[in-house]
């Protein structure tokens, strides 16, 4: 991770110069935009700065409250989730900062790095494609979120950045496509990649972006298909990726998690030097948490499927509603905590979870469900996923975040597939039988190709448990437009109500709702309407 731990040299001379004017002459005793690009360090400090911007952890779990995988009653998340946004919502006005701030650094940085003169000709051409990589990614998310976005594929001034116009959903895609396409032979293979250079861009990475880019229009699914078989099938040219044997190791065993063959491409970190503490907030109390500020919903739990394969729902599942979490799915241990769910320290001791009301001989009951507390989680479940059992005080974790993992892959191929009427039993084993059997099913009813079943829900339900909490949910919700359904009417929490005859007795958590109208799209933020008319607003948003 070598690489990586210079990720906290965040360069402020390329800040300075950004906006300074030309020098007649150079000065000697600091760098100006005539030297700064002329040392080599400069130039990789600088690259490190646009991997530092390139996402946040914030970004990463945030985004599964604004699903139905998760409630917070933390401030924006809360407020855009429950269909009450506006175009001055504090979120919509921070992430459109957060992308333009990165892409901002990518074009100084593509704008100069040509006054480098010592750098090897096929070195400054990995490192623009790196960049030009984080910029496409950028780009990408600004359009998912807000449809038509201006493109800037340059270094502008403040003035231009006031005159700009929106371009095109459409086009906005094509030029991440074709950004992607562009850079794909300038990147090394993850295979050719030394340990000192883990996490950095690579082949792989571009491919399983563009893939991910194409999935969500829909309209390019043989185009995904091609991509991802090179992924799965051209492992030498392209990387080495596969399933780790261990579902939960990859995001809480430090070795496996920053090690992993499953990795396409994480988020770094570092312990001590680059950290994220979000779990603090995830856990339960008495082993640490401090408050539920994010928590499972009971909907989420209940797409977990049994161990012969059925949904609980479903006839023959075995599913008992009095005893909910025995015989299912191994992620969901892996992922969400439950009452008397039995919590594994990082000692190997283990401590007893109780939610339901009253039932913790320790009382008060810390972690139990109470309405209206402010502390304890509001859905009467906790997470488990990412704990990291070798973090410092408080949950400070320097493991990785997986932005795009190979499991992800087999997903994607599996629905392409599905899509073009091309599932069989062999794209089945290589993707969701794959992923079952890695999760810890062994009953052929949960391994074995189902035929005639409802294949594209099987996928998609395989595909919320497999990625929970990595900030996929959301992005699915809205491309497959189900947000309209899932994100209307109210999130739940476990079967704790104290009021049984209203849905059953499961907590009432929060009321949604979602406009189809309006909020497939956010709002530009009002701000920067106000400040460049030529941006307009989305439907259904005034300033």
């Amino acid at each position: 991770m070598k690489f990586y731990k210079k990720l906290l040299i965040v360069s402020v001379a390329v800040a300075a110069i950004s906006g300074c004017k030309k020098l007649d002459i150079a000065p000697t005793d600091r760098f100006s935009d005539l030297t700064f690009w002329q040392v080599d360090a400069n130039v990789y400090n600088a690259l490190n700065n646009n991997y530092s911007l390139l996402y946040n952890s914030g970004l990463y779990f945030d985004a599964e409250a604004l699903s139905d995988n998760a409630y917070s009653p933390s401030g924006d998340l809360n407020v855009i989730a429950s269909g009450n946004a506006t175009s001055q919502t504090g979120k919509f006005a921070g992430d459109w900062n957060n992308y333009y701030s990165a892409i901002k650094s990518c074009n100084i940085f593509l704008a100069n790095i040509d006054k480098n003169s010592t750098l090897p000709a096929a070195t400054k051409a990995r490192l623009v494609a790196e960049t030009r990589f984080i910029r496409a990614f950028e780009h990408f998310n600004l359009t998912k979120w807000y449809g038509d976005v201006p493109i800037v594929d340059k270094d502008i001034s403040p003035e231009e950045a006031q005159t700009i116009s929106r371009s095109p959903k459409a086009a906005v895609v094509k030029f991440v496509v074709d950004e992607l396409e562009a850079i794909v032979n300038d990147l090394p293979s993850s295979t050719n990649l030394p340990a000192n250079e883990n996490g950095r861009i690579t082949k792989g990475a571009a491919l399983a972006l563009e893939a991910r880019v194409l999935l969500y229009q829909g309209d390019r699914m043989a185009d995904v298909v091609t991509i991802c078989e090179k992924l799965m099938n051209d492992q030498g040219t392209y990387g080495a990726y596969g399933l780790e044997s261990s579902y939960s190791a990859l995001f809480s065993d430090p070795n496996v998690n920053k090690n992993t063959k499953e990795s396409i491409l994480s988020l770094q970190y570092v312990p001590t030097l680059r950290t994220w503490q979000n779990f603090w907030d995830f856990a339960p109390r008495t082993v640490g948490g401090r408050v539920s500020n994010m928590a499972p919903t009971q909907e989420l739990v209940d797409d977990y499927i049994m161990l012969n394969g059925k949904g609980i729902k479903e006839a023959g599942s075995g599913y008992n509603e009095s005893n909910p979490y025995v015989n299912r799915d191994p992620r969901l241990t892996a992922t969400i905590v439950y009452d008397r769910y039995t919590w594994v320290n990082a000692n190997n001791t283990t401590k007893t979870i109780y939610i339901k009301p009253g039932t913790d001989p320790v009382q008060p009951g810390l972690d139990e469900y109470s309405a209206g507390s402010q502390a304890a989680s509001a859905t009467a479940y906790y997470w488990r996923k990412y704990y990291d059992p070798s973090a410092l005080a408080n949950f400070v974790s320097g493991n990785n975040l997986h932005l795009i993992r190979y499991a992800e892959i087999l997903l994607d191929y599996a629905e392409a597939k599905q899509s073009l009427g091309q599932m069989d039993a062999t794209v089945w084993n290589k993707t969701i039988g794959a992923l079952r059997q890695r999760a810890g099913f062994t009953d052929a009813g949960a391994l074995n190709y189902p035929g005639a079943a409802d294949m594209t829900n099987i996928i998609r339900r395989e595909r919320r448990v497999e990625l929970a909490m990595e900030g996929i949910r959301p992005d699915d919700i809205r491309r497959w437009k189900i947000a309209e359904t899932v994100m209307n009417g109210y999130i739940h929490g476990a079967k704790f109500s104290t009021d049984q005859s209203t849905d059953n007795g499961y907590i009432r958590t929060q009321l949604r709702k979602f406009n189809p109208n309006r909020d497939y799209l956010w709002a530009i933020p009002a701000h920067d309407v106000d400040l460049n008319k030529n941006l307009g607003q989305n439907p259904g948003y005034t300033n």
